[in-house]
């Protein structure tokens, strides 16, 4: 493979902040499948095979706050780079009622050439770009879908994740969130710890201050949604650190 499984942008950007998004788009590489996985169209345009308007939002807000960004270029179902590779979903066989062709026999020499292609050059790109700045603070994007198939509709706008390995900023976040008045979820709707994953992997590891941050897809599925919460997400973040004294 030629081609980077990732971007960057703004790489001398003066910000503390590294603003990342790890499920930025729904590519399959030409050498999975001839870069089909086996599903449906509409299914690889769903919240499974990416996080819906993560990467618009992604680029907005890092302009905003004059801050570098990396971002993925392959599809979470290729092989998902927000887990450990020892984590039994890195490469899912079925999601949210739909099951993944390309994946189902997938053997351990496939599961490596994915790792050595695409997982690990992303990890190595953010783990370089994370240590550009010696004061360093990571801001990760993510979306999710306002309701799973045979699930209750959730009920927020925003999601903030934190571990509780590390709560200098998690708590202070969302109080600031719901001070504005956004329905926000407090480490919900995903837990906000998980071995292996993106933060604890380039942000708790290392010590660094760190949030991560859902948004409700259906609010950013465009780009006026996405420039809309990059304004507002910008005006909380803009001296976020300083006022938390972190």
């Amino acid at each position: 493979m030629t081609a980077k499984p990732y971007s960057t942008i703004g790489e001398d950007r003066p910000s503390r902040w590294l603003i990342t998004c790890d499920h930025a788009t729904n590519r399959v590489p030409v050498w999975i499948g001839g870069g089909d996985l086996g599903i449906a169209p509409r299914d690889m345009a769903r919240h499974i095979a990416y996080d819906v308007g993560a990467a618009g939002l992604t680029r907005a807000l890092a302009e905003r706050l004059d801050a570098p960004a990396i971002l993925s270029d392959f599809s979470r179902l290729v092989i998902d780079p927000n887990r450990g590779e020892d984590d039994p979903t890195l490469v899912m066989r079925i999601y949210d009622g739909t099951v993944i062709p390309a994946n189902r026999h997938i053997d351990p020499a496939e599961r490596e050439r994915r790792l050595e292609q695409l997982y690990r050059p992303y990890h190595a790109a953010y783990a370089a770009l994370a240590a550009t700045h010696p004061h360093r603070a990571i801001c990760a994007i993510h979306s999710f879908t306002r309701q799973l198939r045979g699930r209750p509709r959730r009920p927020w706008a925003v999601g903030v994740l934190y571990s509780h390995r590390d709560k200098r900023l998690g708590p202070a976040l969302v109080r600031e969130c719901r001070d504005l008045g956004w329905i926000t979820g407090e480490n919900e709707p995903y837990s906000g710890h998980l071995d292996g994953d993106s933060i604890d992997r380039h942000a708790l590891a290392h010590g660094r201050p760190n949030i991560l941050i859902e948004v409700r897809n259906d609010l950013i599925a465009d780009e006026a949604g996405q420039q809309l919460w990059a304004d507002r997400l910008a005006r909380v973040l803009e001296g976020f650190l300083t006022r938390h004294g972190v």
